[in-house]
């Protein structure tokens, strides 16, 4: 008596060998996702230091910059020195405003570039294009405004 699967004309079935396509997509997502993870526990302790104390010292020159061109006041942002027992200052700002002076972390070194030794923060709008740089162990990062745009992270920047 025949069977459905025994069926007069019907090819036997073949067992399968190897894997599927879609088994080797999802094989070669999860090393990648491995990969990826494993990067990102192995970046350099100093580089994300020096990321996350750029990015502060952005937001904080931005905010005195803000207060300067509100109050109409000249504003500097300057290296601090070892008497004061401040990392960075800035000098000109109302008495009511109290912004951080020291780093988060591990002491990050300053150095203006050209001939400055601080950033002119206002009170005018258009400012000459400024810049400085960061830094920690044997990274740098570049933090830099053109005049007219806020002071950002340059990437890339040697």
């Amino acid at each position: 008596m025949p069977t459905l699967t025994s069926a007069p004309g019907s090819k036997p079935e073949r067992s399968q060998r190897g894997f599927t396509l879609i088994e080797l997509l999802v094989v070669l997502v999860l090393v990648a996702i491995a990969t990826a993870s494993a990067a990102l526990a192995l970046r350099d302790p100093a580089q994300a230091q020096l990321q996350r104390e750029g990015e502060r010292l952005v937001a904080l020159i931005e905010t005195a910059r803000a207060e300067a061109r509100a109050s109409g006041l000249a504003v500097q942002f300057r290296a601090g020195n070892s008497d004061s027992g401040r990392a960075f200052e800035f000098n000109g700002l109302p008495q009511r405003i109290e912004l951080p002076t020291q780093w988060l972390g591990e002491p990050v070194s300053i150095d203006f570039e050209g001939d400055s030794r601080a950033l002119q923060l206002g009170p005018e709008p258009l400012l000459p294009p400024q810049s400085l740089r960061l830094r920690l162990a044997d990274q740098q990062l570049r933090i830099s405004s053109d005049g007219l745009r806020p002071f950002a992270i340059q990437q890339g920047a040697p």
